[in-house]
Parts: C-alpha cells; sequence; structure tokens
C-alpha cells in the first residue's frame, strides 16, 4: 500500500490530523492497535481551548459540538472554605473554554472518517516503523494473520505515551523529562446533574477535589487519593462522603449523588519528549508529552501539535517547502512547555503533598488569596486556562 502520510494510532490527535490532511486533499492511512469501541470506551478530557474548538470547526466537524457543548467563561477556587470565581471571559478578552468530552469529539471524528470512507486500520498488531531517518519511510503490521507493508512519505506517530513511535527514535537523538506526583486521581463519572454549572477546583486539607462535567445530565468528580489506593477500595458512598469533606457548605447541600457509570485512578505526571521529529517521523500528543490534567491540557495541546504538524504538511505537499515541518519540533514544545509549566504550577497550588506539612498549605492559602485579590494574578490563571495563542512568544 502507498500512502503520503501513515498515521499511527486513532484517538483523537491521529483522527483529527487525518481529517484536516483529507480536507487539504493529502491521503493519509491510520492505523489503531485497538478497536474502535475501546477508543470510545476511554473516559478522558473534557475542557477544550479555543484552539481544540476552531481546529474541529476546520475539520468540518464542529456541528454537534457546538450545539452539545457547554460553553463556561470561568472557574471557581474552593479554599478555606470559600469559593472565588475566576472570571476568565473578561480577563481575557472575550475568550471562554467548552465542555465537550473527548469520547464525544473523537466519536464525531471517526463517523466523519467513516462517511468519507477513509482507510482506517483497526486491531492492526506487532506496528512497526522503518527508515524514517530516509526518503522512503514505511509502516509494517499484522491483521488477520497477514503481515502488511505501506510505504509514505511521513510517519504521524499519534500512539500515545506507550506507542511504537517514541519507543523507535533513536535513543542518542532523544531527550525525556519526567516528573511523577506522589498522588492519583480518583474519578467518578455519573448520571447527575453538575453541583455547580462551571468547574469547581478545590483546595482542602483532605486533599485536592475537581467538580467538573459533561453535559447538563452528566457529572464527572475527582478526588486526590494516595497512589497506593485501589478502585476497589471506594464505594460509591464512600467516594460521594469524601467529595462533601472537601467542598463548601453550598456545593455540599447542592451536591446530587447516584450510581456511578465509570470509576477509575490515574497517576499524575509531567512529560516531555525533546525534540519531536526523527527524520520524516513526528511525534504528536501523548506520544510526545503527558500534563496532569489539573490544568486541562492534554487533549488541546494535542490538538496544537496537529495544528502546526497539519500546517507544515499542507506547505510541504502545496508549496514545496519543508519550511513547516522543520520547524514543527521547536513551535510545538515552546507552547508545550508553557503548558507544561502552567499545569505543574497549578498541581502544586491545589493538592496536598504527602510530608510537607501544615506550613505549605500555608503557602497555598496565601498564594490563593493573592490570586484572587489581583487582576494580575487572576489573569495569569484566565490566559492559561483558555489557552495562550498559538503564536505566543514564537
Amino acid at each position: 500500500m502507498r500512502t503520503q502520510v501513515a498515521i499511527i494510532g486513532a484517538g483523537p490527535s491521529g483522527l483529527l490530523l487525518g481529517q484536516l490532511l483529507h480536507k487539504a486533499g493529502i491521503d493519509a492511512v491510520i492505523l489503531e492497535r485497538q478497536t474502535g469501541d475501546y477508543v470510545l470506551s476511554r473516559i478522558r478530557a473534557g475542557i477544550l481551548e479555543q484552539v481544540c474548538i476552531d481546529l474541529m470547526d476546520e475539520a468540518g466537524v464542529g456541528q454537534r459540538m457546538h450545539k452539545e457543548g457547554l460553553v463556561h467563561g470561568g472557574i471557581d477556587l474552593l479554599f478555606k472554605g470559600q469559593r472565588h470565581r475566576i472570571d476568565m471571559n473578561q480577563l481575557t478578552g472575550g475568550k471562554n473554554v467548552m465542555v465537550y468530552g473527548q469520547t464525544e469529539l473523537t466519536r464525531d471524528l471517526m463517523e466523519a472518517r467513516a462517511a468519507a470512507g477513509l482507510s482506517t486500520v483497526y486491531q492492526a498488531t506487532n506496528v512497526q516503523v522503518h527508515d524514517f531517518d530516509g526518503k522512503n519511510p514505511r509502516v509494517t503490521y499484522e491483521k488477520n494473520g497477514q503481515t502488511h507493508e505501506i510505504h509514505c512519505d511521513f510517519i504521524a506517530g499519534c500512539d500515545g505515551f506507550h506507542g511504537v513511535c517514541r519507543a523507535s527514535a533513536p535513543r542518542s537523538a532523544i531527550r525525556e523529562y519526567e516528573k511523577v506526583y506522589p498522588f492519583g486521581w480518583l474519578g467518578l463519572l455519573s448520571d447527575t446533574p453538575p453541583v455547580h454549572d462551571e468547574l469547581i477546583y478545590a483546595n482542602s486539607p483532605r486533599g485536592f477535589a475537581l467538580c467538573s462535567q459533561r453535559s447538563h445530565t452528566r457529572s464527572r468528580y475527582y478526588l486526590q487519593v494516595p497512589l497506593t489506593d485501589k478502585v476497589e477500595d471506594w464505594s460509591d458512598e464512600a467516594f460521594w462522603q469524601e467529595l462533601r469533606l472537601r467542598l463548601d457548605p453550598e456545593a455540599r447541600a447542592k451536591l446530587v449523588t447516584g450510581p456511578s457509570i465509570e470509576k477509575s485512578i490515574a497517576p499524575l505526571r509531567s512529560f516531555v519528549t525533546e525534540p519531536l521529529r526523527f527524520g520524516r517521523m513526528f511525534l504528536a500528543g501523548d506520544a510526545g508529552h503527558i500534563v496532569p490534567p489539573t490544568g486541562a491540557k492534554g487533549l488541546n495541546l494535542a490538538a496544537t501539535d496537529v495544528k502546526y504538524l497539519y500546517n507544515g504538511l499542507v506547505e510541504y505537499y502545496q508549496d514545496k517547502s519543508e519550511a513547516g515541518i522543520d520547524r514543527y519540533s521547536e513551535l510545538a514544545l515552546k507552547r508545550i512547555w508553557k503548558a507544561e509549566r502552567f499545569s505543574w504550577w497549578f498541581t502544586s497550588l491545589m493538592h496536598r503533598f504527602p510530608g510537607e506539612g501544615e506550613i505549605a498549605q500555608k503557602f497555598q492559602e496565601a498564594e490563593l488569596d493573592y490570586l484572587i485579590h489581583s487582576e494580575a494574578g487572576a489573569r495569569t490563571i484566565a490566559e492559561n486556562y483558555v489557552g495562550l495563542p498559538l503564536d505566543f512568544g514564537q
């Protein structure tokens, strides 16, 4: 088989890149080791920056997002038992975020790809990338007991943290940075109305909590828990009781509980790979970086990676210029490190760290008090949360 771009991974970044390339008349094949149903079953992020929203529109798949997504112009910070609103819309000159689950975004992209008759190979096993350091890269995979080969111009590694693409980069040419946090997030999804019409980020002596949502009738809640905890240690009743203890009295009174649809514990890490280009293979999304979910940056960073890579590939095919793909890694990493910094800072501000004692909580509360009473401080949170401009600092 011959294609222009071989995309490894049918998560949001791979599907979005494939859809954008299709709109630009560039041929791409997507390989995915899991089934489509498995991809859709993964419960992930739900906060979209404007850049991500614009990309969905550019890809021609934003109709349902605009119909069902919830536009949010602010967030609440809860500390010392009181909530304080950060008016992101006012502080950023009218910018907002949108609540729209990653599962729904992925579904929109999958359905658009299927409707266009584009090639996606699910359950592709033993995927291997070859010769990406030259001009004729290729990808091999196995399906139904047979080995297949794809010849291409470029390989886009959108296959996540554990994927084959980053693992195939020469160790002498790659550098990886990592910080592992000493706690995880216990998440619960329920068909209950959200406790508040915007997100609540809670700094509590008992640990961090987040009240989020997927719709007017579906809520997503998180609790900071020790890494030693297991999901089976937490009954629904125990989760709701602990969440109540970390909320303010008003939110506690409005909390509607119900059976969990999904419950899981996610570890938190900051991780960046440098560079993001190895010859004719590029890394995008979780293949190149991981952020703690506190800043809601994971999906959005993947989308901006795709934007930079897509622009470079269009420039290559339409203008016969390699300037865009040559700058891809540099441009993407500048934005990645800014988002990594914000996610690390926000995580450090809102969570209890083992062994730091009561003085650490006092430091956090003093900083939070400064942030909500300083317009400059509040703007720092707001402009980072809604997403820095694509050309910021370029």
